[in-house]
């Protein structure tokens, strides 16, 4: 019967999460107990920084930011290359056999098979999804760039119409390999193009003409790959380079979405937990009932049977609570007044060595919201953005009408700079490292905490402007600006989209 009775706390412990199964017999469990110590834990838990709940950044080594440069897949230039071959073939023959000029075929098709077979060999040697990193890629590039240089040296050079592909290995690089490579790749653009303005063949033409170009025009067409190549590689790379920007800001939401979601999937796993929770408690019920029923009521083990009751019930009424999860009405305690969700945004800022002012005033009461981590994350970011660059002083002025609601956070530290002011909350674009203070670690400056807290604060219903203090002041200014009725969304009092009518009178007549 006393192994039934430590059978019995070692179960009730596990589902409540408090008892340690003791070294030897105890005729009591710990008076301290509390399934409540887990739920303040847990509440701590909730709210914790951006990288513990909502809104997790993953590290950035999880979507490579260190790299900006996208590897090119062999099967990408082995297809280009094919139909570079394809081209290159079918003006040959044209010229040699339709237009009848005269050219050095053999010589011109020996330029042709080494891609083929350069081709063939790349096809043998690497899989079709194999990746190229950036030294591979930029010598297979130059390549192509030395074999157009050879076809065109032996058919006119600069002359010839089709020295306009000079531009291609360039562009394709620009758009995959680092600006360092395409601009390697660049200078032996214009080095070909300019060996080729002086030293070629004569431009094939029909027989007994010759077709010679005048000198400037050969330059002109010179001057105009030179040009190409430089507009085409900076045009091409500052395009690639936003789009990884975009790519890289969408797979860091992708995985920040996924932790959320994997998180809201808790509560279904906690439901599902508690129901399977209920056979084995019904199971303990029936055996304290038993053993109740063959004991005296009085003595410690009566005692002991009497407290296992007790967390029984306990026991269920918290399975029942976790069932419910989801479900459950607002509760009034979710709604806080502007003012405490400010003091709740501001207090992990104010101990920084800056005074952190916080003022409020407007027409009529002040406006209730339903608590969100999101908000309150948003918030929380901005503020301590201006508390890292301001001098002494963090002022956020919060006012509002019957119709609107604005807060403006003011610091007076240096400002935004100019060239990134109208750029502010996209990702990547950040000041620090260059203005920051030296105990902020540059390597956190990558905007995308900005850039995030501005997309849960326009979730919320928020408009985001930014702007420097006007002259002699200094200092950078973010309002926020929200129509209070999406302010006011979701809060649980008087909200009949969230409550039932039936549900608020029964509350009613239980109060």
């Amino acid at each position: 019967m006393g192994a039934a009775c430590h059978r019995v706390r070692g179960t009730i412990g596990a589902l409540t999460g408090n008892w340690q199964p003791p070294a030897g017999r105890s005729s009591r469990l710990p008076e301290h107990a509390d399934f409540a110590l887990h739920a303040r834990r847990r509440r701590k838990v909730v709210s914790a920084p951006l990288s513990v709940y909502i809104c997790s950044v993953p590290d950035v080594s999880e979507i490579d930011l260190g790299r900006r440069a996208r590897r090119l897949r062999v099967d990408t230039i082995v297809r280009l290359r094919w139909l570079a071959i394809a081209g290159q073939s079918v003006a040959v023959l044209f010229t040699y056999f339709v237009l009848g000029f005269d050219l050095p075929f053999g010589l011109c098709f020996l330029a042709i098979a080494l891609s083929a077979w350069l081709n063939v060999g790349l096809r043998l040697r690497f899989p079709v999804s194999h990746r190229l990193d950036d030294g591979p890629a930029s010598i297979l590039l130059a390549y192509d760039v030395v074999q157009l240089s050879a076809l065109l040296y032996l058919t006119g050079g600069l002359q010839n119409p089709f020295a306009i592909l000079f531009l291609a290995p360039v562009m394709i690089s620009a758009t995959s390999l680092s600006p360092r490579r395409t601009l390697g790749l660049g200078v032996l653009t214009a080095a070909s193009a300019t060996v080729l303005a002086f030293r070629h063949l004569p431009l094939p033409w029909f027989a007994g003409a010759v077709l010679t170009l005048p000198f400037l025009y050969s330059v002109g067409i010179w001057v105009a790959v030179v040009l190409g190549t430089v507009f085409i590689g900076v045009y091409a790379s500052r395009v690639a380079e936003e789009a990884r920007r975009l790519s890289d800001a969408l797979a860091a939401a992708e995985l920040v979405l996924a932790r959320e979601q994997h998180l809201s999937q808790l509560d279904g796993y906690a439901a599902a937990a508690a129901h399977e929770l209920g056979t084995p408690l019904a199971t303990i019920t029936l055996v304290v009932k038993e053993l109740a029923s063959l004991m005296p009521k009085t003595g410690p083990v009566g005692e002991d049977l009497a407290l296992v009751t007790q967390e029984v019930a306990r026991c269920r009424a918290i399975l029942g609570k976790l069932a419910s999860l989801g479900n459950e009405e607002p509760h009034p305690h979710d709604d806080m007044t502007l003012g405490h969700l400010l003091e709740e945004a501001v207090e992990p800022h104010r101990n920084f060595g800056v005074n952190v002012r916080v003022d409020r005033h407007g027409d009529g009461p002040e406006p209730v919201c339903r608590r969100n981590p999101g908000m309150l994350y948003g918030l929380g970011n901005l503020i301590e953005n201006a508390v890292d660059f301001a001098r002494t002083e963090v002022r956020i002025t919060a006012t509002w009408t019957r119709e609107r609601l604005e807060i403006a956070i003011e610091d007076d530290g240096p400002g935004f700079p100019a060239h990134i002011l109208l750029r502010i909350g996209e990702p990547y674009v950040t000041s620090r490292g260059l203005d920051r203070r030296a105990k902020i670690d540059e390597d956190s400056g990558l905007g995308l905490g900005l850039f995030i807290a501005k997309t849960l604060l326009e979730r919320s219903g928020a408009a985001l402007a930014t702007r420097n203090a006007d002259p002699p002041a200094s200092g950078a200014i973010v309002t926020l600006g929200w129509p209070r009725i999406a302010f006011e969304r979701g809060r649980s009092r008087g909200d009949a989209v969230t409550r039932r009518p039936e549900t608020s009178v029964k509350a009613a007549i239980a109060r």
